[in-house]
């Protein structure tokens, strides 16, 4: 039976890890608050066609993925709760930049740089969460930490469009927005951590230090099901639309999707608890490859949300398993690096994604596109099952 000393020691959600978990909700509260409606704020608002505002929009993915590349390092070199705070500032300050951008062009600039403290923020906030975490509870506070983006990405813009549809008010939606962005920032400025040792001095900055080189199997996985969620989540709109005539489609496929996400990260606690991150993860990639072949094979109303659900309970179970790889073949020193290989790895599949998904639904119908999406996954299920568990196994540290 436990001391009180040693279940303080042991416990879940202490308080470091609980603001970790709050300051991430609300990082993707704010950021998803705004991010549906800017198609129709540009639209509405400078005029800006549809081509404009893809291009518009796009520069904060760019600049997200080069932030994260930098930000991994930082993280790893710099007091983590000071990099934390300060990127979590500048995060704030561009959402606020939205209210002041009184034309196209700033309003591009500002998107563009608000990229870099987001990219920055998903990084430094995901390690301190790791780092607040007892050794015994890693893998179930991972799971759990996924949770704080998956319930704020399934109500926030549910909640835009009904204040939307109430006052059409962008400017009340970009005040919330920022308010939240703030209250997160604050969140932050309280946590504490351990002082790190440092027995040996800080490494050179190097590009190769950029990314944890022994995570390259995982990191494939994560492509390879990044790229699938890419086309499928990018094109799901015109589908839902053109293919199975659903005006609502899209919308209760994003919500089953993330009821999906939410169950299974639920669900996985107890087996990510036993520490069976592996089978964990077989679960996740299993469920994914029924999901996306549903999509791709079977094109009706009865099949399409049941593949959003699955989708949705594959992806749960399995991004916290991946993430839990990347924590158990890096060291301490190597965690901000790690999160941002995973981070950036994803970022990557789904440019991919969307990319090669356009050009395929354009010459070929969705009927290739999704079956490339399920292609993709199979792949990284396949190299999942029989590389990285075993790559896994050998690589571990702790």
């Amino acid at each position: 039976m436990n001391t009180p000393a040693q279940q303080a020691v042991s416990r879940l959600w202490n308080v470091t890890y609980s603001k970790a978990w709050g300051a991430n909700f609300l990082l993707f509260f704010s950021f998803m608050l705004m991010t549906p409606l800017f198609p129709l704020y540009l639209s509405e608002t400078f005029g800006a066609g549809k081509d404009t505002i893809g291009l518009v929009l796009a520069g904060y993915s760019v600049m997200a993925i080069l932030a994260r590349f930098v930000s991994g390092y930082l993280v790893d070199s710099f007091p983590r709760v000071r990099v934390l705070v300060i990127s979590y500032l500048l995060f704030a300050l561009c959402t606020g930049g939205y209210l002041l951008a009184g034309n196209l062009v700033l309003f591009a600039l500002v998107r563009t740089l608000h990229g870099a403290p987001f990219g920055a923020v998903t990084v430094a906030n995901s390690t301190v969460a790791v780092d607040a975490l007892p050794f015994s509870r890693r893998a179930e506070g991972i799971g759990y930490y996924g949770l704080s983006n998956n319930v704020a990405t399934a109500i926030a813009p549910s909640i835009a469009l009904f204040v939307y549809a109430y006052r059409a008010d962008f400017n009340l939606l970009m005040w919330l927005s920022f308010a939240l962005a703030l209250a997160g920032c604050a969140l932050t400025a309280t946590t504490r951590l351990p002082r790190r040792p440092r027995p040996l001095p800080r490494k050179p900055f190097r590009l190769r230090g950029l990314i944890l080189w022994s995570g390259r199997s995982p990191a494939c996985c994560i492509i390879c099901f990044s790229f699938a969620y890419g086309i499928v989540s990018t094109y799901i709109a015109l589908y839902s639309v053109e293919i199975l005539h659903l005006a609502h489609g899209a919308g209760a496929f994003f919500l089953l999707f993330s009821v999906g996400l939410i169950l299974s990260r639920l669900i996985g606690s107890r087996t990510l608890r036993q520490g069976k991150i592996l089978q964990n993860g077989t679960v996740g990639v299993v469920l994914g490859v029924i999901g996306y072949a549903l999509m791709a094979l079977v094109h009706a109303e009865w099949s399409f949300y049941p593949a959003a659900l699955i989708m949705g309970l594959g992806n749960g179970h399995m991004f916290p398993a991946m993430q839990n790889i990347f924590m158990g073949i890096c060291t301490r020193e190597q965690r901000g690096t790690a999160n941002s290989t995973l981070l950036i790895s994803w970022d990557i599949g789904v440019a991919i994604g969307t990319s090669v998904g356009g050009i395929a639904a354009d010459m070929l119908g969705f009927d290739a596109a999704f079956g490339i999406a399920a292609f993709g996954n199979l792949a990284g299920a396949l190299f999942y099952i029989f590389h990285t568990r075993a790559d896994y196994l050998r690589r571990r540290i702790g």
